[in-house]
């Protein structure tokens, strides 16, 4: 029989049976996240229908889709499995046995959905925020704005180790984690790729595995980590002659990554990557919405805030901040969704397009409105 995709939600600890039902149908679980408005669910399982699903896919997530135009990345089994050791000795040195860890973001993301994985292999035994052996947990897997508020809140007493991705780990909270005890390990990663690289406290190093190289500006990998695809329309991954991309750009000196951001403008948020060319497109659908451009504002914790500058159709009503939110949280997932809100002219380019880097240096110098 064909194996089809089937999107599940429901809260996380119902998931990690039903997750194992699914595969062992030989079916591939893909996990929704509970937040999404209807528009998105209906997309998504569009999408999952659509098929067809190629041999060997065991695992699919979502990535960088609005609600109206969802992305499935596929991967194999084997693709997750042969880090599991890799893993399972950074957490907790291969000796201990009935680990409990942390899993503070959504199901649905790829962060979350790998440890669910891997604790179906006789990886550690997921818990999550509110549950009854939250506060048990020695180990952790999350993003640094996830580790932050669980050592602000006190929440995880007996935390060991963290496992950090999603988004770049300043040194403060390194510090901050490693004052109470708790070994760090930060990494790159995408969804598309895995893991790409580790730092243990001496900067971003390939994780084992793993190769990689710099051509022109751009991080290529040869990884035996990497997704089969994407199930509907292409996304950033490029491949060629074994090697694979997502756009990250990137310079490396004695074998130390620096990370340089998307080649493509995508905006890094919390454990999420967002396209902003996805976000305008939903944006320009909006009553009283003539243009837009999406763009990220730095802030620690997150890595960056999604905004958007909007041009008013003049023959409508101008919308305000509050409506502006309001349409958007029907639209976009809560990652997409921009937090800060900018009015007025577009700049342009010669050819017409929207300027993003004037919009930038725009709102840098505050010569545009923010609406409140």
């Amino acid at each position: 029989m064909t194996p089809r995709i089937v999107v599940l939600r429901g809260s996380p600890d119902e998931l990690v049976d039903r997750i194992q039902a699914v595969r062992g149908r030989r079916d591939v679980p893909l996990v929704g996240d509970d937040r999404w408005p209807a528009a998105q669910w209906s997309a998504v399982r569009d999408l999952a229908d659509a098929g067809p699903v190629p041999d060997g896919a065991a695992w699919a997530a979502l990535t960088s889709g609005t609600s109206g135009a969802p992305r499935i990345v596929l991967r194999t089994d084997a693709s997750w499995e042969r880090s599991f050791a890799v893993v399972s000795k950074l957490l907790t040195d291969g000796t201990a046995v009935d680990e409990l860890i942390m899993l503070p973001a959504p199901p649905s993301s790829s962060l979350t959905l790998f440890s669910l994985a891997h604790a179906l292999s006789g990886g550690p035994r997921p818990v999550f925020p509110g549950g009854r052996e939250a506060t048990e947990a020695t180990l952790f897997h999350g993003t640094p704005q996830a580790l932050r508020t669980m050592l602000e809140a006190r929440a995880l007493p007996r935390l060991r180790t963290a496992l950090v991705g999603g988004s770049r780990l300043d040194a403060g909270l390194r510090a901050d984690a490693e004052s109470l005890g708790i070994r760090v390990v930060s990494y790159y990663g995408a969804a598309e790729l895995s893991f790409v690289a580790l730092d243990e406290g001496s900067g971003l190093r390939a994780f084992p595995g793993v190769e990689t190289a710099v051509r022109d500006g751009e991080l290529w990998v040869r990884s035996p980590y990497t997704a089969l695809g994407y199930l509907g329309r292409s996304g950033p991954l490029r491949t060629g002659g074994g090697w694979a991309t997502v756009g990250d750009l990137a310079t490396v000196d004695g074998g130390v990554l620096t990370l340089r951001g998307r080649g493509d403008e995508a905006i890094l948020t919390a454990s999420a990557t967002v396209v902003p060319d996805e976000v305008e497109a939903g944006l320009r659908t909006l009553p009283g919405v003539a243009d837009a451009v999406v763009f990220g504002i730095p802030r620690r914790r997150v890595g960056a805030l999604v905004a958007a500058m909007v041009e008013v159709d003049a023959h409508t009503p101008p919308p305000t901040a509050g409506s502006l939110r309001s349409m958007a949280a029907t639209r976009f997932t809560p990652a997409h969704r921009p937090r800060v809100w900018f009015t007025g002219q577009l700049p342009r380019t010669a050819s017409g397009k929207p300027a993003r880097a004037e919009v930038r240096r725009l709102v840098a110098t505050g010569e545009v409105v923010r609406l409140a």
